[in-house]
């Protein structure tokens, strides 16, 4: 794992004073694990994966609120086989109160199981609102996306913060994870260019080995040229080590402008582990606070 330096004011009370993190159906022992280390309030994004089912997702949501965390559970578009199961999602985490924070995703099937097609079906289905949805997370990509031109996510964006916003729902931006800084930068000022005002979450890994976070960035079409992957700390001829990301929310830390850039957090993705991730935030802090 790379040495974690000294973390800069800006990172400790601005970028990091509300972070996220992401968990898988099958973390919650992991996340019991590593709850006294992570503030109380904290979202956490409970993902909808193929091989997960109803029990598991809503049994995840469950726990993150047990435990004191925001349960922000993904909903899945391409996944949904009906209408019907749709409802039975949001009745479901309605009925359990984990269902206030959602983050609407169109999913890896390249066709849709049913009638949503994306992520913007789902939000103008009306249905969110009608099961008490309030806050609505959308993605974004500052690297662009590989299957996907640049004016559909665009248009796409655009649509989707008009449609939260005309139903009365509070939205945020929750982006692809990369290795370079300056990209995501630029498309900050584009976003805000587009006149989309949502605050973002700049998508992280957390400390991961090289390995893993190469394989990553290559399904999710995100650089590792020899450059970035130097700025970044990644070893690309040692693919048994480890990586952190904190020259990242350092460059990020020092090129951030709330003028320009409106407001950002930081998502952390916890292809390490939910654990190890946590630590390594817990152990930043402590040193950007010291």
């Amino acid at each position: 794992m790379n040495p974690l330096g000294t973390a800069s004011p800006v990172v400790s009370t601005s970028l990091l004073e509300d972070f996220s993190l992401e968990m898988t159906g099958k973390d919650v022992p992991k996340l019991d694990e590593a709850a006294g280390l992570i503030p109380q309030g904290t979202r956490f994004n409970v993902t909808f994966l193929g091989n997960e089912n109803l029990r598991m997702r809503l049994d995840a949501a469950r726990a993150v609120k047990r435990l004191g965390f925001t349960p922000v559970p993904h909903i899945s578009a391409r996944r949904l086989t009906s209408r019907a199961d749709f409802e039975q999602f949001l009745a479901g985490l309605q009925a359990d109160g984990t269902g206030a924070d959602v983050f609407a995703v169109g999913g890896d099937p390249t066709r849709p199981e049913g009638p949503y097609a994306d992520s913007l079906a789902l939000i103008e289905s009306g249905l969110l609102p009608e099961y008490g949805v309030r806050h609505v997370g959308i993605t974004g990509y500052p690297e662009g996306h590989p299957d996907i031109p640049g004016d559909v996510l665009w248009s796409a964006l655009r649509e989707k913060s008009a449609s939260l916003a005309a139903q009365g729902l509070d939205g945020s931006v929750i982006t692809q994870f990369g290795f370079d800084v300056d990209p995501v930068l630029a498309w900050l000022e584009q976003v805000r260019g587009h006149g989309i005002t949502l605050p973002v979450r700049i998508g992280v890994p957390g400390p991961a080995g090289v390995r893993r976070l190469m394989s990553y960035a290559a399904r999710f079409g995100v650089g590792t040229s020899a450059s970035i992957a130097k700025k970044y700390g990644l070893s690309i001829t040692n693919l048994m080590g480890t990586a952190g990301p904190d020259k990242f929310l350092h460059a990020l830390a020092e090129g951030y402008d709330p003028a320009r850039h409106g407001t950002v957090k930081i998502h952390f993705y916890t292809f390490g582990g939910l654990k190890a991730t946590s630590e390594w935030i817990a152990q930043f802090r402590k040193e950007a606070l010291a």
